[in-house]
């Protein structure tokens, strides 16, 4: 059966009964054929039920199958004792003919796909809430560190600041005092980007504007000027 499992098929049923009814020669001999013939499925029922031969497969319904190779012997059997069906169900045995074997077989193959669908659909649940707790600590995680750039930046600016106010305009004197070099001093300029916070969506783009932007964007963002206006005035 589909997923490995196992389902008990008892086809040991005497049928000898059965066959002498159908050679007795009178209606009498037919009729305590037929009735043998009902106490042997029933005595077969007992066994299966006393058995329990589905304890002996673990991936197994807890129920065995009674098969009887043709409608004709469990409709007899039927005849002589009507209740023959609730009383095999109750043992755990289920009497089943050539015409109801196959779609037997199918529902509980449906069945046991239906249940593996449902314990797959829990593993899933699962598996996704760990994955969104994770993402959250990840995001935890990644804000702090666009925190630290940010401050980072600040820091630089600030230097940035000093330098260029304090400290390069007495340095771009020498050259005029006779004091020469393979290239004059750099201008340092600030970083006028901020790192974007994560899950701010288009006002963290707004804030934020991506490397490679033209001078003309950039002087037009308010928050990569801010930054350096502040620092230049601080010092």
């Amino acid at each position: 059966m589909p997923e490995g499992r196992d389902l008990v098929v008892d086809v040991k049923t005497p049928l000898d009964a059965y066959l002498e009814a159908i050679e007795a020669s009178t209606d009498e001999a037919r009729g305590m054929a037929l009735r043998r013939h009902a106490q042997q499925v029933e005595t077969r029922v007992r066994h299966l039920g006393s058995k329990n031969y589905w304890a002996q497969f673990e991936r197994s319904p807890e129920f065995a199958v009674l098969f009887l190779p043709g409608d004709q012997f469990l409709s007899s059997a039927l005849a002589e004792r009507p209740e023959l069906l609730e009383t095999a169900l109750k043992q755990g045995v289920i009497i089943a003919t050539p015409s109801t074997l196959i779609a037997l077989l199918k529902t509980v193959a449906y069945g046991w796909r239906q249940s593996a669908i449902t314990e797959n659909a829990a593993v899933i649940r699962e598996l996704g809430q760990e994955l969104y707790r994770r993402l959250g600590n990840f995001v935890g995680h990644l804000g702090q560190v666009g925190q630290r750039l940010n401050k980072a930046v600040e820091a630089y600016n600030s230097a940035v600041g000093s330098l260029e106010r304090q400290v390069m305009p007495q340095a771009r004197r020498f050259p005029e005092l006779g004091v020469t070099a393979d290239a004059p001093l750099a201008a340092m300029e600030p970083v006028g980007q901020l790192a974007r916070k994560p899950g701010g969506g288009a006002a963290a783009e707004k804030a934020a504007p991506e490397v490679g932007t033209t001078e003309a964007a950039a002087n037009e963002a308010p928050v990569a000027a801010a930054p350096v206006e502040s620092e230049l005035k601080r010092h």
